[in-house]
């Protein structure tokens, strides 16, 4: 079965989009810290299994499907920043992992159904990775941000669509929504599962449906029923870039590395 990376060959020989933010891993969390984390966070699995709504909430806007020249293979969403113009996606969505620099062409749809883009298409001018997926594509790092534009318009893209709060440190037992884009489909697709810690800094949830494509949608907790935005926690990546079965995705640990990366990029 393919990987949720799958990359089409337009994609193959990709060039640097801009060189920013390569940041070198400053993550000083140690293991015991993360078990501290776990043990803590685990103790209230139960009450969140209990908390799981029965009907899934419909996709945020914030939420959207990331094309490279034009062609849909990831997923990302819109994180607050200062500026209003950050994205959130997976590594393996804007870089290899081999040292050979960002893919170009990236442009972000929110809201994206139907073939129809309502917030418009959203380029991207700057895009960031940690320095330990760049050089050799370290699944614990499978995170990057996009810093993106749209010519002709004054507005943020946040200010149009709403945007995620980035959540560091949550332990791996959460209640989440997570959302992304098949390859094959004009539409989002929405879960709600719980979460379970996977090695040492990877998350793993159970929820149906998520193929291809699916790449870089986010995992977000406390979602607001209003907005459908909440505090991103994860994004589909990380272990076998997000998981060799439809019906089981993955994520990167958020701790500091990913907070180190977004503040290069807001800061």
């Amino acid at each position: 079965m393919a990987f949720k990376n799958f990359r089409p060959a337009m994609v193959a020989a990709a060039t640097v989009l801009l060189v920013l933010g390569v940041v070198v891993s400053t993550d000083t969390t140690t293991g015991d810290a993360i078990d501290a984390e776990a043990t803590a966070n685990d103790a209230y699995t139960t009450s969140i299994a209990a908390k799981t709504a029965t009907t899934t909430p419909a996709a945020s806007p914030s939420v959207g499907a990331l094309f490279s020249d034009g062609e849909h293979f990831c997923s990302g969403s819109v994180v607050h920043s200062p500026a209003g113009d950050v994205v959130l996606t997976a590594a393996h969505c804007v870089n290899d992992g081999d040292g050979t620099g960002n893919h170009d062409g990236l442009t972000f749809a929110p809201g994206y159904h139907d073939g129809v883009a309502p917030y418009g298409m959203w380029t991207a001018t700057v895009a960031a990775v940690p320095a330990g997926w760049a050089s050799g594509g370290d699944p614990d790092l499978d995170f990057a941000f996009l810093t993106v534009r749209q010519e002709g318009t004054p507005a943020s893209v946040e200010s149009l669509t709403g945007a995620n709060t980035l959540g560091t440190h949550h332990g791996f037992t959460n209640l989440i929504t997570l959302t992304g884009y098949p390859d094959d489909a004009d539409a989002p697709v929405v879960c709600q599962g719980v979460t379970t810690r996977s090695g040492t800094y990877q998350q793993r949830v159970e929820c149906p449906g998520f193929p291809d494509g699916t790449s870089g949608g986010p995992w977000v907790i406390d979602v607001d029923a209003a907005t459908g935005d909440g505090t991103v926690i994860g994004v589909i990546g990380g272990y076998q870039y997000g998981g060799d079965s439809p019906d089981v995705s993955y994520s990167s640990y958020f701790d500091s590395d990913i907070k180190d990366l977004y503040d290069s990029v807001t800061g």
